[in-house]
């Protein structure tokens, strides 16, 4: 059976079955200034293409690539929300993921000249998370192989992450900024009731230079040795990278720099989210220190604020976000030199399987905003010296020269 086919007939038959909320559409409440998920059955959509590249012709997969926005279908962009299907399909072997607002699922299979495939997938991450769209997407490999849904249970209730009633604010929560002080031109994040621009336009707007780093197995090892405290390799790069980034961004020594990260709080909120659990399982965590701390201070300095960031998230500081963005309708505070790190390297993204083995290369399709910093797989198997991670980052042209100099200080 043709590639564009299985994938069509899997999400119809199958998939839509236990997800049948993704066949649905949103809609913007405007009494109450909220989202709503209707499950109106109005349909998901498919796009079957063909190209006349080959796969060699896209060059190293395991490189941010400007060609991947043309595997993904954006249906709609202008459209009002109630003419907007959640979940797109459209027919191209890469797998990429670009996280957009109001449309909840792309499906976009497209075939190469030289017989591979590409399957592109946009998904709303009001929607899904990371961890919920790998977990569908598993499924979906899973139904065209023929062995059928992994998954036993497919939990949508999204009352286990209901704001209390009054709420109760115990934190400041300085990792989140009210919608109201802050332009839609400053920052990434749209506000629900906004359309989401293109990645293009993103790439276009600003004159940033974008540069990938790669990590070694050795210089992660290297780091952590630095680190002089147990850690992971995420908060060790990322405590590494905070500290070069901010002697790029920041000249006043007495500033205030902030990181910010996602953490799935499945495993932290109380009672824990179930097994199957489909939506945003994650909250924005933050680590903060003055420029000059950062600067002068050892690496151990950076990687334990790292990890005050992550420790801060218990259930009672969950529960504060969750009333805290009910009140004010905030979103992540990347402004003023403040940025944005997601792991993207944990994602399962590089091990679907649709029947033709593993993917030759599973990543995002990426924007160009100097915002979020993209940490990603080096593309190789652990067999052929893998295990790296790349950081994938974009700056100003004097900024990111400056950064170049200290990314390197290892």
């Amino acid at each position: 059976m043709d590639i564009s086919e299985r994938v069509k007939r899997a999400v119809a038959e199958v998939l839509l079955v236990p997800y049948y909320f993704m066949a649905g559409r949103l809609n913007f409440n405007k009494d109450t200034k909220r989202m709503e998920l209707l499950c109106n059955n109005a349909g998901a959509l498919f796009v079957a293409a063909t190209s006349r590249l080959a796969l060699k012709d896209l060059g190293n997969l395991s490189l941010p690539n400007s060609t991947f926005h043309h595997f993904i279908h954006r249906p709609g962009l202008y459209k009002s929300l109630a003419e907007k299907a959640l979940l797109t399909i459209q027919a191209l072997l890469l797998l990429r993921h670009y996280y957009c607002l109001f449309v909840l699922l792309v499906f976009s299979v497209t075939r190469f000249s030289c017989g591979s495939f590409s399957i592109g997938f946009m998904t709303n991450h009001g929607i899904v998370d990371g961890k919920s769209a790998g977990d569908m997407f598993e499924n979906l490999a899973s139904i065209c192989r023929g062995e059928g849904l992994k998954a036993k249970v497919v939990h949508n209730d999204r009352t286990y992450l209901k704001a209390r009633n009054p709420p109760i604010i115990k934190y400041p929560h300085k990792e989140y900024v009210n919608l109201s002080e802050i332009s839609s031109s400053a920052s990434s994040f749209t506000a629900p009731d906004q359309l989401s621009p293109s990645p293009l336009v993103f790439a276009n707007k600003f004159k940033y230079i974008h540069k990938l780093f790669s990590f070694s197995p050795e210089m992660i090892k290297s780091l952590k040795g630095k680190a002089q405290i147990t850690c992971t390799s995420f908060e060790a790069i990322v405590a590494h990278v905070w500290r070069a980034r901010s002697m790029a961004v920041f000249d006043n020594l007495e500033e205030y720099s902030t990181v910010l990260f996602a953490v799935d709080i499945r495993s932290k909120i109380s009672p824990n989210l179930p097994d199957g659990f489909v939506g945003n399982g994650v909250i924005t965590a933050f680590a903060t220190a003055k420029v000059g701390d950062l600067v002068k201070k050892p690496l151990s300095f950076s990687v334990g604020k790292m990890k005050e960031g992550r420790e801060r998230v218990t259930d009672e500081y969950i529960r504060s976000v969750i009333d805290w963005l009910e009140v004010h309708r905030g979103i992540p505070a990347t402004r003023n030199g403040n940025f944005y790190v997601s792991a993207w390297w944990k994602l399962p993204f590089n091990e679907l399987d649709f029947g033709f083995g593993k993917a030759s290369h599973g990543g995002p399709v990426l924007g160009g905003n100097d915002e979020f910093v993209l940490l990603l797989s080096d593309g190789k198997s652990m067999e052929n010296g893998g295990g790296g991670i790349n950081v994938w980052m974009g700056l100003e042209q004097e900024k990111m020269k400056r950064f170049m100099v200290h990314i390197l200080e290892i």
